[in-house]
């Protein structure tokens, strides 16, 4: 069911809730969080249809904030709120409600966002595209316990991460990070299977994927070795490769599917390691509500700190008495260019 509500109020969004929540017959709210979703219009349709399968997981309300832009100086100050409410099948296993602002109103999209929020319910802010660099900070990330970013969405992601760690709050997470669990779980796994010691790890995948930094920085936060980028053409993360003093250990996957485990001394096998869709990464992440250290430690480890840059070669000391001749040389060159004449009279 979907009812369209054109220039608003947050009551008469309350209201067509409940109007909507009594016409299907469920007058009871079961949701157990609230999910803030800040995007544009081009995105919104992926964002709600990842929210709507995550709510099967976690039935939430969804709050779309759209902010419009006005298109003539007088537009700009004309406040308005346009709401679209979707209640039943057309909105998952929770409720769904679009928020545009247009005029003023797009600078305290909070003071909109407020009355709708779940009584007594966790919230999550959710960026798929355009993150603000200090989440926390944000008038609708203040009002979150988790703030979920996406750094692969960014311009410059890697430079990004150097800002998400510089403001860092916890409940902050990212899911770049979120898509690494898996390889994770598959790498602490073959750790654990040897009493071996890692020397040196090269991780390798493709040049702007903050999630193969990610996994860099936290496996030599972890086992405090020196760690290497190296670049391939993808898709997404290819390859871990672990020197130990019991042999190589190496996780490849180049399909972007399928991967295969090697370990020293052990059959190769095959380990399913597919690349998950949006929905799957957030509804992974609202099943914690808690700061996550681990990811925290990752990220303030410091993308600057892999691949260190070698030293430069110290030149080479010229020979004491080579030294002490060369000005002499130059001086008696000098000297004779200066008096053609002494030339002549050798003659």
């Amino acid at each position: 069911m979907k009812i369209d509500l054109t220039d608003t109020t947050a009551g008469d969004i309350n209201k067509a809730l409940v109007q909507g929540r009594r016409a299907i017959g469920t007058p009871a709210v079961g949701m157990v969080l609230t999910l803030v979703i800040v995007t544009d219009e081009e995105n919104a349709y992926d964002a709600l249809k990842a929210a709507g399968d995550a709510s099967r997981e976690h039935p939430s309300r969804t709050l779309v904030v759209i902010r419009r832009v006005s298109r003539s100086p007088r537009d700009r100050t004309t406040s308005r709120l346009d709401a679209e409410v979707r209640v039943g099948a057309d909105a998952g296993t929770g409720e769904t409600v679009v928020l545009r602002l247009y005029g003023e109103v797009v600078d305290h999209a909070d003071s909109v966002v407020l009355p709708l929020l779940l009584p007594d319910a966790p919230v999550v802010v959710w960026w798929p595209v355009n993150a603000p660099l200090d989440p926390a900070g944000d008038p609708l990330g203040a009002l979150a316990q988790r703030r979920v970013t996406d750094t692969y969405a960014a311009e410059q992601p890697v430079r990004e991460l150097s800002a998400r760690a510089d403001a860092y709050t916890p409940g902050d997470t990212d899911l770049s990070w979120t898509r690494i669990t898996p390889w994770r779980s598959m790498l602490a796994a073959a750790l654990d299977q040897v009493t071996c010691e890692v020397r040196a790890i090269e991780v390798e995948g493709e040049e702007f994927n903050p999630s193969c930094e990610l996994l860099a920085m936290w496996l030599a936060d972890r086992l405090d070795v020196p760690v290497k980028r190296s670049r391939s053409s993808g898709p997404g993360l290819t390859a871990v490769r672990m020197e130990t003093t019991c042999g190589p250990i190496v996780l490849d996957r180049a399909d972007g599917s399928l991967a295969t485990l090697s370990i020293e001394g052990q059959p190769a096998r095959a380990v399913a390691l597919k690349r998950r869709e949006t929905a799957e990464l957030i509804a992974e992440e609202l099943r914690r509500l808690d700061p996550d250290d681990t990811y925290a430690s990752a990220l303030r480890y410091g993308v600057e700190r892999l691949n260190p840059a070698p030293e430069p070669a110290a030149a080479e000391p010229e020979p004491v008495a080579e030294a002490a001749k060369a000005p002499a040389k130059k001086a008696a060159a000098r000297t004779a260019k200066k008096t053609p004449a002494r030339k002549a009279a050798a003659k």
